[in-house]
């Protein structure tokens, strides 16, 4: 692990190597016949644990969106029976089960036919098999495993994975989503910061809540200032807030830069908004969308409306899933993102982190990516930076670069590799699926007996 100043633009950078697990049922990675891996999309899910799949859209028509399910069951949430298999998950145009059966001679996504769909999956079927069970007793990632199974011509080494660079900011937020002058300083500092991510080569830039805006509950309070009550969203000034975000994703597929940034998320009225992260694409466009789920109970009664999903999405092979506000301390969204084997969370928040605790979401996010062996993104703010300034956690809970504690909005950049073994999250995902049943003996009764030595 390494950390490295880099002079230029003021950015820091650190070498991350990534721990993972295997890739295991529909989170394969599917492949092309000539044996490049396809972009993964996005993924999000619904109230019964469906993953909701949409491709990229293609020059030749708009995009093309599935309704499937999850790899893993999600505790809190119920979901219907599948009826059919198909496709491999990760690396694919179409991943998880479908909730129907095969249609013989349906088109599916770009012209492939649901026979030739099937016909690649016979083929692959037994190489994912070996793929799978090298990753289980490895711990590499399923891409990494894969690579031992492809044919390298004499003399030449085999294939690197490839790391993708991730950068994060912290930035001043704003209170008053009233002010446009205030807006707009935030998107130029947003944007600002875009093109310094760029220029140190980063594939990936992650900002914190509000960093559009983050309205302050008393400014926002119809009986406030003084009174906290229900907020008036008729007074933000939604139109320079559209623009700035017109704008910051302009910027984004100018410069190839996938963006994620929390923000204000407008419903219909009379509906609260939500609070959000924006998943912007490399190619300027809303990927997806990620909403607080786990709200305060001002946030809840007050302000916002509630998220109902998880949210993954991929860039270069490396699923990613977000997390926002006070999340931090609700162990079971982060272990909800272990089951759908996410390489690393973004969790982006405005605080708390105090004086006293030096930070307890900072530490928290620690605990978190200790606990389920994936990297940590934490996006906070200039305002906090003095308690809790922003950084990248390993998958052993290690920081590995944090910005300044400092007033002045700043980044930093890791390099994440996806590729490196980890025993831990495997055997975590043994250990949690019965393999002590065979060796208790209930019948004990010295075992049973809790009341003598």
């Amino acid at each position: 692990m390494i950390l490295v100043d880099v002079a230029d633009h003021g950015v820091r950078r650190a070498t991350l190597k990534r721990d993972r697990g295997c890739r295991e049922g529909a989170n394969d990675v599917d492949d092309d016949d000539d044996g490049a891996s396809r972009d993964l999309g996005i993924h999000t899910y619904d109230r019964h644990d469906t993953m909701i799949h949409e491709r990229h859209p293609s020059p030749e028509g708009p995009p093309v969106r599935y309704r499937l399910l999850t790899a893993w069951p999600t505790p809190n949430l119920s979901r219907p029976s599948p009826s059919a298999v198909f496709g491999g998950g990760k690396g694919t145009g179409v991943s998880g089960r479908c909730p129907g059966p095969f249609v013989s001679g349906v088109v599916v996504a770009g012209g492939s036919t649901v026979e030739t769909a099937e016909a690649r999956m016979t083929a692959n079927r037994n190489l994912k098999r070996r793929v799978r069970a090298r990753a289980a007793k490895t711990g590499e990632s399923y891409t990494a495993a894969l690579r031992h199974f492809r044919a390298t011509p004499p003399g030449e080494p085999m294939p690197e994975n490839r790391p993708i660079r991730l950068a994060v900011a912290q930035v001043t937020v704003h209170g008053d989503p009233r002010d446009g002058a205030a807006l707009r300083e935030s998107g130029d500092q947003i944007r600002r910061l875009m093109r310094d991510a760029h220029r140190a080569g980063a594939r990936l830039v992650h900002f914190p809540e509000g960093a559009t805006t983050c309205p302050d509950k008393k400014i926002m309070s119809v009986g406030g200032p003084e009174v906290v009550g229900p907020a008036d969203w008729q007074r933000v000034n939604w139109t320079v807030l559209r623009e700035e975000l017109a704008a910051t994703v302009a910027l984004a597929g100018e410069l190839r830069l996938w963006t994620v940034l929390g923000s204000l998320h407008r419903l219909t009225d009379p509906h609260r908004p939500h609070n959000s992260l924006y998943v912007i694409s490399d190619r300027g466009e809303i990927a997806t969308r990620y909403d607080e789920r786990m709200l305060s109970n001002t946030k809840v009664n007050y302000l916002y409306t509630p998220g109902s999903t998880p949210v993954t999405f991929d860039v270069d092979g490396v699923r990613i899933g977000c997390a926002l506000g006070m999340e931090a301390i609700y162990p079971e969204v982060f272990l909800e993102y272990e089951r759908l084997d996410v390489d690393g969370v973004l969790f982006s928040t405005h605080g708390p982190g105090t004086s006293d605790n030096n930070g307890p979401f900072a530490l928290q996010a620690q605990a978190h990516a200790a606990g389920n062996s994936y990297w940590v993104s934490y996006a906070g703010t200039t305002q906090d930076a003095a308690n809790a300034p922003s950084g990248v956690i390993s998958a052993d809970g290690e920081w590995l670069a944090r910005c300044p504690r400092s007033t002045t909005p700043s980044l930093v950049v890791a390099d994440l590799d996806h590729g490196a073994e980890n025993h831990a999250r495997p055997w975590r995902r043994t250990a949690r699926n019965g393999i002590y049943s065979p060796y208790l003996i209930p019948d004990d009764p010295r075992s049973q007996d809790r009341a003598t030595l």
